[in-house]
């Protein structure tokens, strides 16, 4: 017997999962987070995906570690293994804008990224301008006198700490 009833839309057995939201407004991103929550940064380029992690009151963000880029699937099977060891709830990923404001390739590259994303997981992801952080990142390391080789080892975490850290100032400030 079918479940198709005349005038009514098909019933789809098989429900689908909850999707996530991609945001570039941070008081949205803040309203959809649990009080007492870390969240993931996420500094994604065309080899290493670099993560940092913050604390549960959302004040610092630390560098977690770095993921070699092989396929997004198996990629992001990490990130998601990541997200329910640490129970983070909200992702912060990076995204390249141009100096100017502009976005380019590698801006829609990330945008694509995070819609992706949303397909496999209902955590919200913040977009957030991540212009001259792997700069930023490098100039700390290079301040710390870290060699080029160690460098080469910590910077995309390092500056996904720094984009993270961003997104946590600005969401404190905007709750006062």
């Amino acid at each position: 017997m079918s479940d198709i009833v005349p005038g009514k839309p098909p019933v789809d057995p098989a429900p689908k999962p909850a999707r996530g939201v991609t945001l570039d407004d941070i008081g949205a991103f803040a309203a959809l987070l649990a009080p007492i929550s870390r969240l993931i940064g996420i500094d994604a380029g065309t080899k290493t995906l670099g993560l940092a992690l913050s604390d549960v009151t959302r004040t610092i963000a630390s560098p977690l570690l770095t993921i070699a880029r092989t396929k997004f699937t198996k990629d992001v099977e990490q990130l998601l293994a990541l997200t329910g060891e640490h129970k983070v709830t909200g992702l912060v990923l990076g995204l390249p804008a141009n100096l100017d404001g502009t976005e380019g390739p590698r801006a829609q590259s990330t945008r694509a990224f995070a819609r992706n994303l949303n397909a496999l997981t209902p955590l919200p992801i913040l977009l957030w301008d991540e212009r001259l952080s792997t700069a930023a990142a490098e100039r700390t390391l290079l301040e710390a006198d870290q060699s080029r080789r160690r460098r080469a080892e910590v910077i995309d975490k390092m500056a996904a700490s720094i984009i993270l850290q961003g997104a946590l100032d600005r969401m404190k400030y905007d709750a006062r």
